[in-house]
């Protein structure tokens, strides 16, 4: 994970789309939370390395900062009260003389409304300019802890933000680096006109020399600064336009970074089941060309979503024992989502693993398996003071984590996992069995954490490859994140052995599996067939946007045989019944 020295092997982050937005913000706000939280574990090597990450810089005014190393793409509209220029570099006016010498008149826009998280933010970074603008930050914004006052916690203030948010900017806590927001003015982020739709609309975004080369600009801005780049992660809509600037995008980094990671995430926020129509068609289109060419193109890739599936009719959304989640929300189930994710990726970013991006794609990637499910629990269900090996081997022959890539429930064995477990302290990890007793299990003979993680993961997949981590610091859950807990919890996440609480959830262990499974023979292949037993052009509107027909059956063919290499010898050839 590291080179000589210890240099941190960087990652650059790309977001694509608008509920890539949501994920990203709450993705960055952990991060953040993470970043500002004085850790009570002090084996460096067992902690995330914020580094990977996030990039020192300096002001025009000399001043010390830390921003995420990211390129993020939306729409017109969703920046909301964010200026896409940011404010951390100081107002990017420019006063120019005017040579008209007559009357002049000038038209001011009021700016759009901050809600209370953010007015509250704002007044503790420096309060606000006079015209409403941010201003620059006044707290230090290095990667010293230290300097950071504790009131910074404006997270320890209850904000509901349910009734306020409309993007994903409405929650963001962090500063961004003004690389970083990449605007595409041609089309909407709301309202029934100028939509990007359909895959070949943003395929066609970056054939424009505009787009490309403002692109590859902002990518030699972020990669030329990095002493090592290990790789790309990207998030990335599926269900809409973006998968298409997703699989340019990702071929132009498999062509220009050869060597590297690319470790892509497909988000497809929660659908309503209310009946098929053209938009149904075009999200499952945009689906299916979405995972065949970011797989092509990526290291590994991984569709993340609550839906229970991804088809003309999407199964009914997945519950999480101890989250009380509103599905209709963006704002929830994007929380869900970058919390899986924030544990699904510490294998590359954490102090002492040995593993790179490039390194974590090659133990999935055998016999041309580069799509992974994920599965996670949110958070993991164990009592206050209970062992580990307690907690697990209450799930017996259950896994403990839900499906999250609208794959289904794991029936059988897997491939190849990498699994994750944080926030259990080390007093919990190992049963202190009094001397003489009888242990429970083979778990409470285990003399260390790790250990008992990986007999755990053995006896559920015996002869599978299993990579495991155990990580004592927590997910930080610090507001803007939705308190949607269980009262059953306590503040850090632990269930409770008496009345209900009322305390306010802070940090929550997570326990989370990346695994190739033969779960995507069936989810992968049921996606071809709904879209070959159809005449797709019917939505001539869709092949109109830029990809032809022939791609698209070719594209059908292509998933056809990616679902092929997750078949098991014990399941029936459905390859005769097309």
């Amino acid at each position: 994970m590291f080179e000589a020295g210890g240099t941190p092997r960087a990652a650059l982050t790309l977001q694509l789309g608008s509920y890539a937005g949501f994920v990203g913000a709450h993705w960055w706000n952990l991060q953040d939370a993470a970043l500002h939280c004085e850790s009570e574990v002090h084996e460096q090597e067992r902690k995330v390395c914020p580094d990977v990450l996030y990039r020192a810089g300096r002001t025009l005014s000399r001043q010390e900062t830390y921003t995420p190393r990211l390129i993020l793409m939306d729409l017109k509209g969703s920046l909301n009260s964010l200026k896409q220029e940011e404010c951390l570099y100081g107002d990017m006016k420019i006063d120019t003389a005017v040579a008209w010498q007559g009357n002049l008149m000038t038209h001011q826009e009021d700016p759009p409304a901050k809600n209370l998280f953010l007015q509250d933010l704002s007044k503790l970074e420096g309060g606000m300019s006079s015209d409403g603008d941010f201003s620059p930050r006044a707290l230090p914004l290095s990667k010293d802890v230290s300097q950071l006052p504790t009131q910074l916690h404006v997270s320890q203030k209850g904000h509901q933000l349910e009734g306020s948010v409309r993007v994903w900017s409405d929650y963001l806590r962090v500063h961004l680096h003004p690389r970083s927001i990449f605007m595409i003015h041609q089309y909407n982020d709301d309202g029934e006109s100028s939509q990007l739709e359909a895959f070949g609309q943003g395929e066609s975004l970056l054939h424009d020399p505009t787009y490309l080369e403002e692109l590859e600009d902002r990518l030699h801005f972020y990669v030329e600064e990095c002493d090592y780049l290990q790789g790309f992660q990207i998030l990335c809509d599926l269900n809409n336009g973006f998968s298409g600037v997703g699989a340019k995008v990702t071929e132009l980094l498999h062509d220009e970074y050869s060597g590297r990671g690319i470790l892509t995430w497909g988000l497809t926020p929660v659908i309503d089941n209310v009946g098929v129509s053209w938009k149904d068609f075009y999200r499952l289109m945009n689906t299916v060309l979405g995972i065949v060419h970011l797989s092509s193109h990526s290291s590994l890739f991984c569709p993340l979503s609550l839906n229970g599936s991804l088809g003309l009719k999407p199964e009914a959304p997945v519950t999480l024992p101890y989250v009380h989640y509103d599905a209709s929300l963006n704002y929830h189930s994007s929380a869900i989502l970058a919390t899986a994710l924030d544990t699904l990726s510490a294998p590359y970013r954490v102090h002492s693993s040995q593993f790179s991006m490039v390194q974590l794609a090659d133990a999935f990637n055998s016999s041309g398996r580069k799509v992974v499910a994920a599965g996670a629990a949110v958070p993991f269900p164990m009592a206050y003071g209970q062992s580990l090996p307690d907690a697990l081997c209450s799930y017996q022959l259950a896994v403990p984590w839900t499906p999250l890539s609208s794959c289904g429930e794991q029936k059988d064995s897997c491939f190849a996992q990498s699994v994750v477990l944080r926030g259990i302290g080390k007093e919990n990890h190992i049963s202190n069995l009094p001397p003489g007793s009888q242990p429970k299990s083979a778990l409470h003979v285990c003399e260390t954490g790790e250990e008992v993680l990986g007999s755990y993961l053995h006896a559920q997949c015996p002869g599978t490859f299993s990579t495991s981590y155990l990580l004592q610091d927590p997910c930080k859950v610090l507001a803007p994140y939705p308190q949607f807990f269980s009262a059953l919890l306590n503040k850090q996440g632990f269930l409770l052995d008496k009345l209900p609480s009322c305390a306010t959830v802070e940090s929550i262990p997570v326990l989370t599996a990346l695994q190739s499974s033969p779960t995507l023979h069936s989810a992968l292949y049921s996606l071809y067939k709904e879209l070959h037993q159809v005449d797709v052009r019917r939505w001539a509107s869709f092949f109109s946007a830029g990809i032809e027909l022939y791609d698209f059956q070719e594209a059908l063919h292509e998933l056809r045989t990616l679902s092929q290499c997750y078949k098991t010898s014990s399941e029936l050839d459905e390859s005769d019944s097309d």
